[in-house]
């Protein structure tokens, strides 16, 4: 399940930042970002901000591969939390959008990809992972 999880995650994550790439490329999407506060093609100087959103989702992907366990290095639980908060957060941001489009197109794939970072984060908190328990005692709520 957390396999699949963070393939959700990672697929939406390359999604967004497809959308971000063409953006900085000039792609007329700009009532798709930022609130829709530019029509059409983005300013030079605005690209900067859909560059940082790529580079930052390309960061929260490899996280969210790290946290499942598919790379070698092991993030710190907090920080597999930290980035659910932001997701939660931007959840909230989308919702507020005053673009309609925006919202209509992100929310859905904000709030998926939100749920299965979900996954992959609680299936490494040590208080519901075997893994992770201390002197290895098993959790009382499994089986076995």
């Amino acid at each position: 399940m957390t396999r699949i999880a963070v393939y959700v995650f990672v697929i939406g994550a390359a999604a967004t930042i497809a959308f971000h790439l063409a953006m900085i490329a000039g792609a007329p999407w700009g009532h798709l970002t930022l609130g829709g506060r530019w029509v059409g093609v983005l300013p030079p100087a605005v690209r900067v901000l859909s560059a940082l959103s790529a580079l930052s989702l390309g960061a929260m992907a490899y996280l969210a591969l790290s946290a499942a366990g598919l790379t070698r290095w092991t993030p710190p639980i907090w920080l597999g939390r930290a980035l659910l908060a932001y997701m939660a957060l931007a959840i909230l941001m989308h919702i507020a959008t005053p673009s309609e489009a925006e919202r209509a197109l992100w929310l859905p794939v904000i709030a998926v990809m939100t749920l299965a970072l979900a996954v992959v984060v609680f299936a490494r908190d040590p208080v519901r992972s075997d893994r992770n328990l201390v002197d290895g005692a098993r959790d009382t709520d499994q089986d076995g």
